[in-house]
C-alpha cells in the first residue's frame, strides 16, 4: 500500500509541517496587523481642518498599549477636534476604569455610543437578528426614521448611562441625539450625534437648515438615513476585520459597505476602527488595518492612505 512507502509518509508529514508553519505565520501576521494603525487622510471641501475620526476602540487590558499608541499618533496630528464613533467597551465590563485613557487626547473629544456600549447584539446570533431587524422592521427614511422596533430587553440603558458618566469625566462629551455647533479656527462645524441604532435608541434631533458644514455621527452605517448634511461618519464594521481580495472587490464596488467612502445619497465614510473583536481571546485582523481618519489635515501627514 502507498502508506507503507517511506517517501510518501515523509511527504505527508512535510506538508503537514509546512501547513502548520504557514498557519502560525499567518496568525502572527494577523495579530501584528491588529496592533498597527494607519492614518487615512481625506479631503472634503468646506470641512474644518484636522478633524480626527476613530471608532470601535473596544478598550480592554489586552489592547490598552495599542490604544495608547493610537492616542499618541492622534496627538501628533494636532487635531482641532476628535470624534469617536462608539463601541468604547466590549459589553462584559464590571467597571470602566480603563476609559481614563481618553483624558490623554490633547483636543476636544465628542462621541456617540455603539451597540456594545448598550450590550446590544453582541452575543451569538443576536447581531444577525439585529441586521435583519434593521432591514425588515426599522424605518430609515428621513421622514419616518424609527429605530425603536430594535429596542429590546437586552439593551442595558443603565450600563450605557454609567459608561457615559465615566467618559464625560475623562474629557469625552457624549452626544445622544444631540446637535452641537462648534467654531474650528473660524470655520463653523455642526455635529449631530445619534444614539445607537441597534439598541433602538437613535432618534434624530430637530436640525435647522444651514449652510454650515454638518457631520452626522452614527455607529452602525446601516442605521443611517439620507439626512440633509455634508457627511455621515460611521464605524461598527471593523472594515470586515478579515477582508480577503473578493470581499475587498465587493466593498470597492459598493455591493457591501465595510470601509471607506460611499456616495449613493448622502456622503458616507465608514472607518475600519482602531480596536478589534476577539477571536479565541486574541485580537486579529487581515487586510483591514486599524484606522485613524483625519479630515483636511493641516500640514503633511506621514504614513497616510490618501483618499
Amino acid at each position: 500500500m502507498a502508506s507503507d512507502i517511506p517517501g510518501n509518509n515523509f511527504n505527508t508529514y512535510g506538508m503537514l509541517a509546512f501547513s502548520l508553519v504557514c498557519l502560525v505565520s499567518l496568525s502572527g501576521y494577523m495579530v501584528a496587523e491588529a496592533k498597527t494603525p494607519v492614518i487615512t487622510s481625506v479631503y472634503f471641501e468646506g470641512a474644518p481642518s484636522s478633524v480626527v475620526f476613530i471608532a470601535d476602540p473596544h478598550v480592554q487590558e489586552k489592547n490598552i498599549a495599542h490604544l495608547k499608541n493610537a492616542i499618541g499618533i492622534i496627538n501628533s496630528l494636532n487635531p482641532s477636534v476628535v470624534l469617536i464613533g462608539g463601541d468604547f467597551v466590549n459589553g462584559d465590563e464590571e467597571n470602566f476604569d480603563l476609559q481614563t485613557i481618553w483624558s490623554e487626547i490633547d483636543a476636544p473629544v465628542y462621541a456617540v455610543l455603539g451597540n456594545h456600549d448598550y450590550k446590544s447584539g453582541i452575543h451569538g446570533i443576536n447581531g444577525q437578528y439585529k441586521m435583519l431587524d434593521v432591514a425588515l422592521k426599522a424605518n430609515t427614511t428621513v421622514e419616518g426614521y424609527d429605530m425603536s422596533p430594535l429596542r429590546d430587553d437586552i439593551a442595558d440603558i443603565q450600563f450605557a448611562d454609567s459608561l457615559e458618566e465615566v467618559l464625560e469625566e475623562n474629557g469625552v462629551s457624549v452626544l445622544r441625539n444631540e446637535v452641537l455647533d462648534l467654531d474650528i479656527d473660524g470655520t463653523p462645524l455642526r455635529i449631530v450625534g445619534l444614539d445607537d441604532g441597534w439598541a433602538g435608541m437613535a432618534n434624530p434631533p430637530e436640525v435647522t437648515k444651514s449652510d454650515v458644514y454638518t457631520i452626522y455621527m452614527i455607529h452602525e452605517p446601516e442605521c443611517r438615513a439620507d439626512w440633509d448634511c455634508s457627511l455621515i461618519l460611521a464605524g461598527h464594521t471593523h472594515g470586515g476585520q478579515f477582508t480577503p481580495p473578493f470581499v475587498q472587490i465587493l466593498n470597492e464596488n459598493g455591493i457591501v459597505e465595510l470601509s471607506g467612502y460611499f456616495d449613493s445619497g448622502t456622503p458616507l465614510y465608514i472607518t475600519r476602527g482602531i480596536g478589534s473583536s476577539n477571536l479565541f481571546g486574541i485580537e486579529m485582523r487581515y487586510q483591514s488595518q486599524p484606522e485613524i481618519v483625519i479630515i483636511n489635515p493641516d500640514g503633511p501627514v506621514l504614513e497616510i492612505e490618501d483618499f
